[in-house]
């Protein structure tokens, strides 16, 4: 990835401490004590995803808009600080690996990474006894979740998300759109490995390993998609609406046909 243009992070933001494996599982506690009163709280790999989106939304979405549209109506930040906390945490982490300079590798440890699980091979790797335990229902797929996730909000701000006028863009963002789709759907293709434990069952083709992969990418077009263009702008009245070659009005430098008329 090329060098991004994003300003520097707050002293803020840079001294909110990364998430640690026991956040995660206090993310985990939280939303099931939150299912206790409504069966709808999603997982938080659902919930990891859902950010994501909001990260790459082209506007920023206010909390105000975002935790009806994930907990329902009754969320009340201020009865759930901690779980906010640890959310504003993990926000700051996506954005920063989205917007770190010179990304050329997934496996560069300044990458985005989604958090995802292979229950499929949590499961597998369980006792005989215990796996028989298990609920019948079906089992996700490795990153269906945390795609799901991200379409759902994508869905919620459907506007937000329309294709620009521009062919080239409009391309780029169905084809990156399309990639986190296919990790929505089934893995379906033979099992190759675990991602759950390097000596586990294998329980995730490398195909969808290979979409996980595409998936990550597209996030990264994105958010530089997103960033490129800005907001929309409310639309002009005829008479002022600047020329396509004229000066974009929102003050960017650009030809308006390259910038808020694209």
């Amino acid at each position: 990835m090329t060098e991004s243009s994003a300003p520097l992070p707050t002293a803020a933001e840079a001294a909110l401490p990364p998430l640690k494996p026991e956040d995660f599982d206090a993310l985990d506690d939280a939303l099931d004590a939150m299912r206790e009163h409504d069966e709808d709280v999603p997982q938080w790999e659902f919930c990891d995803g859902f950010m994501t989106a909001l990260v790459c939304t082209r506007r920023p979405i206010e909390p105000t808009e975002y935790w009806p549209a994930l907990f329902g109506a009754g969320f009340s930040p201020a009865q759930h600080m901690e779980f906010v906390w640890r959310w504003k945490r993990r926000w700051h982490e996506i954005q920063a690996a989205l917007d770190a300079p010179n990304i050329e590798a997934l496996d560069d440890e300044r990458a985005f990474q989604p958090e995802c699980l292979d229950l499929r091979g949590a499961i597998a790797a369980l006792p005989p006894e215990e796996r028989a335990e298990a609920p019948e229902a079906e089992i996700p797929s490795f990153g269906q979740v945390w795609a799901l996730g991200f379409l759902a909000a994508v869905e919620q701000w459907s506007d937000d998300w329309a294709p620009p006028r521009d062919k080239d863009v409009a391309a780029m963002l169905a084809d990156a759109l399309e990639a986190i789709e296919v990790l929505a759907s089934d893995d379906t293709a033979p099992p190759a490995l675990s991602m759950y434990s390097e000596d586990g069952p294998p329980t995730v083709s490398q195909e969808r390993l290979d979409d996980f992969g595409e998936a990550i990418w597209a996030v990264y077009d994105l958010r530089q998609l997103w960033r490129s263009l800005g907001p929309r702008v409310e639309a002009l009245r005829k008479a002022d609406e600047p020329g396509r070659n004229d000066p974009c009005p929102c003050g960017s430098g650009k030809k308006y046909k390259k910038c808020h008329g694209a």
